[in-house]
């Protein structure tokens, strides 16, 4: 009986610390109000405007690099109402097409709708930070799971975004996507 007692304990423990850790510890717990006296301002209307290159990496739930991409985005703003598009193309050869909706209000907060995702997105924008949290339902061919995603760019001093997200299902994190987003020059045309 006290052998039974003690594993249970012991999980119990286990269980409750993990909880901790997700709770107050990680990429997951930083709010934007942690960046707001930080670096550049992140224009949402500026930075994500006219076309952009972004390469990144996708790792699976072991932190396995499961896929590598470049994107050719493209952003247009009318006043406070932005669209991007994006298109990825995946080491495998794999094309998606994809369209953002980005509405910015005059508080920094933001309302983001894609065909893909489930409802609105909700995000703010924070010093040189923009976070973004959503329900994204993947393809049919990834398995048409409902993931959650906590997104994070960080505006850098030279202009470049890093991207950093947080894919979870049922509160385990199931995928990390970390990427660069740099304005293309004038003279270079991307998504033709």
């Amino acid at each position: 009986m006290n052998e039974a007692l003690f594993l249970f304990l012991g999980v119990a423990t286990i269980l409750v610390a993990l909880a901790m850790k997700s709770r107050f510890v990680g990429f997951r717990t930083q709010r934007p109000g942690d960046f707001a006296e930080q670096g550049p301002q992140f224009d949402m209307r500026q930075h994500l405007n006219g076309p952009i290159l972004c390469e990144g990496v996708i790792y699976g739930p072991t932190g396995r690099v499961t896929s590598r991409f470049v994107a050719d985005m493209v952003g247009e703003w009318d006043g406070n109402v932005g669209t991007l598009r994006e298109r990825f193309r995946y080491d495998s050869g794999a094309v998606q097409d994809r369209c953002w909706t980005l509405s910015l209000g005059n508080d920094g907060r933001i309302k983001a709708e894609a065909p893909d995702l489930v409802g609105t997105g909700q995000g703010i924008v924070e010093g040189p930070t923009v976070q973004m949290r959503y329900k994204i339902k993947l393809d049919e061919s990834a398995g048409g799971h409902v993931l959650t995603v906590t997104d994070w760019m960080y505006l850098m001093e030279n202009g470049t975004i890093m991207n950093r997200s947080q894919f979870t299902k049922f509160g385990i994190t199931v995928a990390e996507l970390v990427a660069t987003m740099r304005k293309v020059p004038a003279q270079t045309e991307v998504m033709a």
